[in-house]
């Protein structure tokens, strides 16, 4: 180990720092705009939205048309240059059920620009909030995601910071140290690039699908921003502080219990079989945790011999973004409004919630109830349901829950089902409601307190 340390140069420790220094600087420090806070990854994506403006729903809804009709050809012509194009061969020559998902996105994003056709897909309570306000986000959030991402993964940040707090994240959550900047990245970003960053590691070898299944569904929590966006519209954001330290409290026992139990307790310390095992934060005796961490971080950055080859490749994860998941998100997204909006089975779904509500001394618990299961289709579906709830202990209760259960189908969900983490949309649900009934409990114990 000695000797390993003596032999790096000053231009390998500036390999692996200047990377991690800008990575930290983009996805993990809070910086404070306009009274929102926020992080430099956010900057520019908020930036680059307001200068597209409008014209966001009409660039994307011409990839989502590109995306089906380009996958149909090359699925029915069998092309040979996609064929010899690997990436191609992989964005576009897919199953067709997913061809059918690309075209059904691409139907309801036209009806939606439009506004032609049946008025429950096209009106703001559905296709209208995925098109209009969630893709947009979704579009520029993930450009800048993919292309700075290989920042914290690539140069050794990850190495560095799983090595220093296995120690930590290990006994609690069995999870390796480096789960904890998917933490990092989805409380002071978004969610998606949580997800992003664990689909990632995952099919680098750096998480087994048991791990990557656990921080995927438990760590991938809201941002801090989002999250004073919904206490805002509950209009419980002079409760602000309160309200996110029953947010954080609450995902930790999730987090804690929610792995030890099937479905997730249950899935296989298997790696991903393209790439394997690659992940080692085990210190050596006598050796510092830290100074270990440093040697396989430099050790990791080294192995980076092409600049050009780290951009293409980020540059080829936006385009698998935007022309895979998006299309996956206006179809799914817009079908889970729908039947949240126009249906009443999450009304049927919630019965159970009632008598539970009542037990933990809710005001309004029949009101609330639907609030407790809506937010699987989406995450701001329960806030809308409690902004018309009087009670403020209920409005309280309903935000942090909306926050906590963390997996809902819009965005979350499409995500890990298209992504190779072995989860299917029975077990995300299941998910969902073991999420709902332990944090359910520790919020309105909270709950209590803060209002006593």
């Amino acid at each position: 180990m000695k000797n390993n340390q003596e032999s790096f140069t000053v231009s390998q420790y500036i390999k692996f720092l200047i990377p991690s220094i800008i990575g930290v600087a983009l996805f993990l420090i809070p910086i404070s705009v306009d009274g929102k806070v926020t992080i430099g990854l956010g900057i520019l994506a908020d930036g680059l939205q307001a200068f597209l403006g409008d014209s966001i729903p009409y660039i994307m809804t011409v990839i989502i048309c590109l995306s089906a009709v380009g996958s149909l050809i090359v699925r029915v012509t069998n092309l040979p240059f996609i064929k010899k194009n690997s990436f191609l061969d992989s964005l576009l020559n897919i199953p067709y059920l997913w061809i059918i998902m690309r075209f059904m996105g691409a139907i309801f994003a036209v009806l939606t620009l439009t506004e032609y056709g049946p008025s429950f897909i096209w009106s703001m309570a559905t296709g209208g909030t995925v098109l209009y306000d969630l893709i947009p986000v979704l579009m520029v959030w993930f450009l800048f995601a993919c292309l700075f991402m290989p920042l914290l993964l690539q140069f050794g940040l990850m190495d560095f910071i799983g090595t220093v707090v296995r120690k930590i994240m290990y006994p609690l959550f069995k999870l390796p140290g480096r789960s904890s900047i998917d933490a990092l990245a989805s409380w002071m970003g978004s969610g998606t690039v949580g997800v992003l960053l664990t689909t990632q590691q995952y099919e680098s070898g750096y998480y087994n699908k048991r791990e990557a299944a656990v921080v995927a569904t438990n760590f991938s929590i809201a941002s801090i921003a989002f999250s004073l966006v919904i206490a805002r519209f509950l209009s419980i954001d002079h409760l602000f502080v309160p309200f996110y330290v029953t947010v954080v409290v609450a995902g930790v026992v999730a987090a804690m219990l929610v792995p030890r139990v099937p479905p997730l307790s249950r899935k296989p310390d298997d790696y991903y079989e393209k790439t394997g095992k690659q992940i080692d934060e085990v210190v050596p005796k006598g050796v510092s945790s830290f100074r270990w961490g440093v040697e396989k971080a430099v050790e990791k950055a080294d192995k980076v011999k092409s600049y050009r080859n780290v951009v293409k490749g980020a540059i080829l994860n936006v385009f698998d973004i935007w022309f895979a998941l998006i299309p996956l998100v206006m179809a799914l997204g817009t079908v889970a409004l729908i039947i949240a909006e126009k249906t009443p089975i999450f009304n049927y779904l919630s019965y159970p919630f009632i008598p539970f509500l009542q037990l933990l001394q809710i005001p309004e618990a029949e009101a609330a109830a639907p609030a407790m299961i809506v937010g699987f289709a989406d995450m701001f579906l329960p806030a809308v349901i409690g902004s018309g709830i009087e009670s403020e202990l209920t409005r309280f209760v309903i935000g942090v829950m909306s926050l906590a259960q963390l997996i809902y189908m819009s965005e979350i969900g499409i995500l890990l089902i298209k992504s190779k983490i072995p989860l299917s949309i029975f077990e995300l649900f299941i998910i969902f409601l073991q999420r709902t009934i332990i944090t359910l409990p520790v919020v309105a114990l909270m709950a209590h307190l803060f209002f006593f």
